[in-house]
């Protein structure tokens, strides 16, 4: 983003220089101190760079040693990511609607779909992935529990919420390891792909380590376990650390612009903005509200030339690549119901007043 650069460009400028003279391209010296200063943010005591979001997803599951014959709980209405590591890891994705209020995995319908699995006794249910969707915390304290309940571990996918809270406590830190992305849209965003995995448990923590290089034990040439070539690159890593310093910035804004939406918005009829749990922030990703007419607000705001994005047309149960779980169309109603009336309003933290008072024009003039 043009106007982040703007404010930081001498900053990431000389942190690229600093690692062209040392020449340490490949985990270098800028990714421990990018993974110690992440840990603090997130208040665990492990993050593990990686290459992307998805293979932040991808080496949890293979660390807690995920395959056929297990099943892994998730939400139907996010990107494909999210249920793609599950079938890659030779699992099958076991699909939980979503709330209709925070577009987050339902907790209820969560401990329905685990419990008919296990009565069904083809499967053994082993993790469960909340999705922390457009920046917002699932819920936890509801979402544990029944992990606990039936001896599963979360893995809690932060791909667009680092930075948010849940009820006091840091993303990162909500599930038993946690996933985030730094692909350059989400809200800590690197030039290139990247991702991070966070956890409390010093064992799982050298696993993951191992796993991010081809499995390594001692050097790379001793390989203990199937693994990945999953480094985080340390010209990435170098650039993170200057857009972290100002992350928090970043993210008060991205509430105090949320905040103006909503209030603004609060009174127009078709559209419904997003809730909030109390005690919960959000990272905003995405400001996405629901409309019945939607493609003819997205009409009239791109003749006023504002742009707005769907996510997600589809949800992943009718996604051709999952077609062999033989789902069918109203098998979950709220997520497909969302899918059909949800859009996104233009959402970063440097958007300035006047642009912010346009889109509200535009959506009041409607």
């Amino acid at each position: 983003m043009a106007a982040q650069l703007d404010r930081i460009r001498p900053q990431i400028e000389k942190r690229i220089q600093n690692v062209l003279d040392h020449g340490k391209y490949i985990l270098g010296p800028e990714i421990r101190e990018l993974e110690d200063k992440l840990a603090d943010f997130a208040n665990v005591k492990h993050a593990i760079t990686c290459s992307s979001g998805t293979d932040a997803l991808l080496m949890p599951l293979m660390a807690y040693d995920i395959g056929p014959g297990d099943a892994v709980f998730t939400t139907p209405f996010t990107f494909i990511a999210t249920a793609e590591v599950i079938a890659l890891s030779g699992a099958v994705p076991v699909f939980v609607d979503i709330d209709c209020q925070t577009f987050n995995i339902d907790p209820e319908k969560l401990d329905d779909a685990i419990t008919k699995i296990k009565s069904e006794g083809k499967l053994m249910p082993r993790g469960i992935i909340p999705v922390d969707l457009f920046g917002l915390p699932a819920d936890y304290d509801a979402i544990t529990p029944i992990a606990d309940k039936h001896a599963m571990f979360v893995l809690e996918d932060a791909a667009q919420s680092f930075g948010g809270l849940y009820k006091g406590r840091s993303v990162g830190s909500l599930g038993h390891v946690a996933a985030t992305s730094f692909f350059p849209a989400k809200p800590l965003g690197c030039y290139g792909d990247g991702g991070a995995v966070f956890t409390n448990d010093t064992n799982l923590a050298e696993k993951l380590e191992s796993i991010r290089v081809h499995g390594k034990g001692s050097d790379k040439y001793d390989n203990i376990r199937i693994g990945l070539n999953a480094r985080f690159d340390t010209i990435q890593a170098a650039i993170l650390l200057e857009k972290l310093a100002i992350f928090p910035d970043e993210i008060m804004a991205r509430n105090r612009i949320a905040a103006e939406y909503t209030e603004s918005i609060s009174n127009l009829s078709f559209l419904k903005p997003p809730a909030i749990p109390r005690q919960c922030t959000s990272a905003w990703a995405q400001y996405s509200v629901l409309a019945d007419n939607r493609a003819d607000i997205q009409g009239e705001l791109k003749k006023s030339g504002i742009p707005s994005v769907i996510y997600y047309p589809k949800p992943l149960h009718l996604q051709t690549a999952f077609s062999f779980l033989n789902h069918k169309e109203g098998e979950f109603p709220i997520s497909e119901s969302t899918a059909r009336k949800i859009f996104s309003l233009p959402m970063h933290p440097y958007l300035s007043d006047s642009e912010i008072r346009r889109i509200v024009s535009a959506l009041n003039s409607i």
